[in-house]
């Protein structure tokens, strides 16, 4: 009976870090399809982006407060100015970036560009010399193709389309939903949500190599997260006010699908920071990446359910050849763990 509870022990403990991790991949999809029906309504991206990150603060400042408050480290005007910092990049830029290309593209399309995340911050960290690379070595070599295929994957994505594939559900939900949605975008506005798509990822990486250098500094990472959605919730209001200004209707909130993009959104920031702080801990970055391509097939099938999104054959192509890229990368950092602090590489 006692070999029988370990073995469950030990399996539920194994368990975890993929329960974890799908089950941070499934609410982001769902977020990503919330958020797309939010935008479609007519909610102005930059003031779901301050909305979010002051729901994200509530969320999380109080554990901050209790559960750090003996291993909080001093802070200095130094340290603050690098939190600022910070939160513009993400997610008060990031984020307004990535949410007007998914307003003008597709949920599918936006999330399959995501994926060249990891290879930007790769590129980025070797820049700065934050990541060693060996031109000889294998896995160096994988690195940089992988960052090139990657790139070769975003271009295929934006330029090629195809044939529509077909889902048995689809017509169903365009006939009562389509008038709603709206999901029909017109092509030349593809072209724009990728170059969002793209900056938003170019100032996701930012995000990343400036995290990686402040925490050696401030090492408290809940607090760190809070004191970054606080001042990105202020960054991002008073963008929301300078781009919205004399738009005052655009901050009102029903219960629609604004306020659950706010609320749920919130929400999934701090689980998202939480888990991925988990994780990296327990699996390190590799891990949490690996299954960055799961959310991709979570929309677009959730997507093309309740959103009625069309997938084109030559889009799936290009987040194919996105995702091997992906691979690759992640395969040449797979027993390259960066002295330099860089644990959130990808």
């Amino acid at each position: 009976m006692s070999e029988k509870c370990s073995s469950i022990q030990f399996l539920s403990h194994h368990a975890k870090p993929y329960l974890g991790v799908i089950f941070m991949q499934f609410c982001s999809s769902i977020m990503s399809i919330i958020t797309k029906i939010a935008l479609t309504q007519g909610m102005s991206q930059h003031v779901l982006v301050a909305y979010r990150m002051v729901v994200a603060t509530s969320l999380i400042a109080p554990f901050a407060i209790v559960l750090d408050r003996k291993t909080r480290p001093k802070m200095t005007l130094r340290i603050f100015g690098k939190i600022a910092l910070l939160g513009l990049f993400e997610p008060v830029i990031g984020q307004n970036l990535y949410f007007t290309g998914l307003k003008c593209s597709t949920a599918t399309f936006t999330v399959a560009m995501c994926n060249i995340l990891p290879a930007l911050t790769f590129l980025m960290a070797w820049i700065f010399r934050l990541e060693k690379v060996k031109i000889k070595s294998m896995r160096s070599q994988a690195k940089i193709l992988g960052t090139i295929v990657a790139a070769g994957g975003a271009m295929c994505i934006t330029l090629l389309k195809g044939p529509i594939l077909e889902f048995p559900w689809k017509q169903v939900r365009i006939l009562h939903n389509q008038s709603e949605t709206g999901t029909h975008n017109k092509e030349e506005h593809i072209t724009k949500g990728a170059l969002m798509i793209a900056a938003a990822c170019f100032s996701w990486s930012c995000f990343i190599i400036l995290q990686a250098f402040l925490l050696k500094s401030y090492p408290a990472e809940l607090s760190l997260t809070a004191l970054m959605c606080f001042v990105s919730s202020v960054e991002g209001t008073i963008l929301a006010l300078a781009i919205e200004r004399g738009n005052t209707g655009i901050w009102l909130l029903h219960f629609d699908a604004k306020l659950l993009s706010v609320l749920y959104g919130g929400f999934v920031s701090c689980t998202a920071y939480f888990i991925m702080g988990w994780l990296m801990k327990r699996k390190g970055p590799v891990f949490v990446s690996s299954f960055n391509p799961l959310s991709m097939v979570i929309i677009a099938i959730l997507g093309s359910l309740f959103i009625a999104e069309e997938l084109f054959l030559g889009r799936i192509v290009g987040a194919i050849v996105i995702v091997i890229g992906l691979y690759m990368v992640l395969w040449g950092r797979s027993k390259d763990q960066s002295p330099s602090g860089l644990e959130t590489l990808c």
